[in-house]
């Protein structure tokens, strides 16, 4: 039977992270360090910004991770930022499956959002986004890949590897960008300041 670790509460030494929740970095010493034996064995720190606690286990590993992907502004649909959000949060807990399943939605509703119907095969989603242009020419192949991924994730027994995750990932938030932020971010420029006269 393992020896169950042994927590105490204060200050336990500094670390240097960036938290899993908020996305600062920080340096906390506040929390519980567990022991067993004597020997160093985990951490829980507090967030001084957010409050909340992050483990980090003694080699380093930190749950929860810190969010894969950046921000993504200007998405006018909810359903595709809150996917967005889904598949990186799956990938701050090590769900990279699960994040490659999210992504492969995320498209079909960023295609619905931009006028494809709802209920066609994934490779129409595909071919839509191609043929009206939301994404570039050169980047068809990689929606492709996308949807191979995420076949593999839905029909084979294959685990997705924390890599095919993150160029998945990285690949999803350059599309969200091109169809929503930067249009919205011209939009703001371009929309005529309007003054009230009083």
């Amino acid at each position: 039977m393992k020896s169950k670790i042994q927590w105490s509460a204060g200050n336990i030494g500094s670390k240097d992270f960036v938290c899993g929740y908020c996305g600062n970095g920080l340096v906390s010493e506040k929390g519980w360090q567990g022991g067993v034996a004597g020997q160093p064995a985990a951490s829980i720190y507090i967030c001084h910004y957010c409050t909340r606690p992050t483990f980090i286990d003694y080699d380093e590993e930190q749950i929860p991770d810190v969010k894969f992907g950046g921000d993504v502004e200007g998405i006018s649909e909810s359903l595709v930022s809150e996917l967005y959000n889904e598949a990186r949060n799956c990938m701050s807990v090590s769900g990279h499956t699960a994040a490659v399943l999210c992504s492969r939605k995320l498209l079909m509703n960023v295609a619905v959002s931009k006028g494809a119907k709802e209920g066609l095969q994934f490779i129409k989603y595909v071919e839509y986004l191609s043929d009206n242009h939301y994404v570039p020419p050169d980047a068809k192949d990689w929606v492709d890949h996308i949807r191979k991924k995420g076949n593999e994730a839905t029909h084979e027994i294959a685990i997705m590897q924390r890599e095919n995750a993150e160029e998945i990932i990285s690949f999803v938030e350059m599309i969200l960008r091109l169809v929503y932020e930067f249009p919205a971010k011209v939009k703001r420029k371009t929309s005529p300041v309007t003054t009230t006269v009083t």
